[in-house]
């Protein structure tokens, strides 16, 4: 139910923009979140937004990446800059969403876009 894209390979210094959308017949979303997991680590939260506008950053990210939404379109983004290779991983979308009003809502998860960040 969440689609996510724009992953790739970039050098050390360059940008990507991650996008993650829900499913069409996704009524609401509420907190939306980007993850990471690199090889042999385990997933960690690297930024969330919240309905109220507010955003939390990763201090690994923080001052990089923002993360921002569009609530009409049920989406999420994740704008990376000054990327290291340290931030290789895939990354993953999490959002609660509700298909249904009352909202009864979701936790779901993206199926994770692939960085690469060469040295």
């Amino acid at each position: 139910q969440l689609q996510a894209s724009g992953g790739g390979l970039v050098q050390t210094g360059g940008s990507l923009r991650l996008s993650c959308a829900a499913s069409r017949n996704t009524w609401g979303v509420n907190t939306m979140a980007w993850h990471r997991q690199a090889p042999g680590k385990q997933r960690e939260l690297v930024a969330t937004t919240f309905s109220s506008g507010e955003a939390n950053y990763a201090d690994s990210v923080k001052g990089r990446f923002t993360i921002s939404r569009d609530n009409a379109r049920k989406s999420v983004f994740l704008e990376m800059t000054s990327l290291k290779p340290e931030d290789t991983a895939v990354y993953y979308c999490n959002v609660d969403a509700t298909t249904t009003w009352p909202p009864v809502w979701q936790n779901l998860w993206g199926q994770g876009t692939l960085v690469t960040v060469s040295s």
